[in-house]
């Protein structure tokens, strides 16, 4: 008779060898129960010069693709952290929406090119609501990807 085994709960640990602080920490986030884009962005939260709490309640309705199964949340984060880095935060005369906007397309495009989609319900396997068996990444790969391109694009900046 053989035995039912169940899921190693802690076989996620293993993601994390041979990957940097910071993609660890983004995966380790998730693990917390981070949604997507909270796991990427709270990553970077001090290199930002933001607290963590702070970027973890902006980004709270970026998960679920924008709840809606829309733009993953770990694209979303890119996105996000583009700007946190980027704006020159002059409310009278904004300057630096270009920069933010290259920034941003940059990594989205890089994440694109790896992952075939930046759509949540694509990524998952899911079209019009029914499940199609073709997954192209789990949400701990986009996060390890996501963070991965936001740590080279905050250590190079983008060309």
């Amino acid at each position: 008779m053989s035995e039912n085994k169940k899921p190693d709960p802690n076989a996620w640990k293993e993601l994390l060898i041979g990957k940097s602080e910071k993609v660890q920490q983004a995966i380790i986030n998730h693990h917390k129960g981070y949604n997507c884009a909270q796991a990427v962005a709270c990553a970077f939260a001090e290199d930002l010069g933001r607290s963590e709490k702070e970027v973890f309640e902006i980004m709270e309705g970026f998960g679920l693709g924008m709840g809606s199964m829309t733009t993953c949340g770990a694209v979303s984060a890119m996105a996000a952290v583009a700007g946190m880095k980027e704006s020159d935060g002059n409310l009278e005369k904004p300057a630096s929406k270009k920069t933010s906007y290259k920034a941003a397309k940059a990594m989205i495009d890089e994440f694109q090119k790896k992952n075939g989609s930046i759509i949540c319900s694509e990524i998952k396997g899911i079209v019009d609501g029914k499940k199609t068996g073709k997954i192209l990444r789990s949400c701990d790969g986009c996060v390890e990807d996501a963070a991965t391109i936001v740590e080279k694009y905050l250590e190079q900046g983008v060309e």
